[in-house]
């Protein structure tokens, strides 16, 4: 399996305020990885630190062997990563089509875009029906549906998602991690993935990574850390 992502000794922080504290990790190709832990433990800032986004980092990030660490957000993205932020971070004026089009705004391939579109209709059924709809007229749920179908269509190498089910409807969480199990075994997508619910976390995920105050604690397969008996407590409540 080939690395797609690779983290060494990665320190990040806002101003002179330090977060995350010299930390390893690595995402495989086809693999989905968890970041896992309470608020304020770092998830969020490894993701920015990743795409470029508010923070300061140093260490070493690679992906796809190159080294993007000092690489503006804009060249980060061009090469193939797309990130959902906290908050969906839809354009609440635009409709739904236009949130979509917005995601492919680099691509040139017209007819591969209109395709995409479709397939972003087909995956999330709520947002064909609510094509020329405001995204800010959305339920919470449907702005997360519509947030991940813009990242898809960038067709990202890697997707960076932070709290998806964040805000949102147990049932409609579960109808996301359900769609993310589906891309992740008919198309090989690649995502690292922030969540506080560690249980739907694991469910989906290959492998995770727990942080507590900015630092790694564990790390396994999400079978081992269903296993582990810390993890059980702070996070399965068992």
């Amino acid at each position: 399996m080939t690395q797609r992502l690779e983290i060494r000794n990665l320190a990040v922080a806002y101003g002179r305020t330090a977060v995350v504290h010299g930390i390893d990790l690595h995402v495989q190709a086809g693999e989905m990885v968890a970041l896992l832990g309470a608020n304020g433990a770092g998830k969020t800032s490894i993701l920015r630190a990743i795409s470029h986004q508010q923070v300061t980092a140093t260490g070493t990030l690679r992906f796809e062997g190159q080294d993007i660490i000092d690489m503006p957000a804009p060249a980060i993205a061009s090469l193939g990563i797309a990130h959902v932020p906290e908050g969906r971070g839809t354009f609440g004026d635009l409709t739904v089509l236009e949130n979509l089009r917005v995601g492919a705004i680099h691509r040139r391939d017209k007819d591969g875009i209109e395709q995409d579109i479709a397939r972003m209709q087909t995956l999330f059924p709520k947002l064909s029906s609510r094509a020329k709809q405001a995204a800010g007229t959305l339920s919470g749920g449907e702005q997360q549906m519509l947030a991940i179908a813009r990242a898809l269509m960038m067709r990202p190498k890697m997707l960076l998602l932070d709290e998806p089910s964040f805000g949102i409807a147990p049932r409609v969480t579960q109808e996301i991690y359900e769609l993310l199990h589906q891309l992740r075994e008919s198309e090989h997508l690649t995502a690292l993935i922030v969540e506080q619910n560690a249980q739907v976390a694991l469910n989906l995920a290959n492998r995770a990574y727990v942080l507590e105050s900015g630092r790694i604690t564990a790390q396994g397969t999400a079978a081992e850390l269903r296993e582990d008996d810390a993890v059980r407590r702070s996070y399965l409540g068992h």
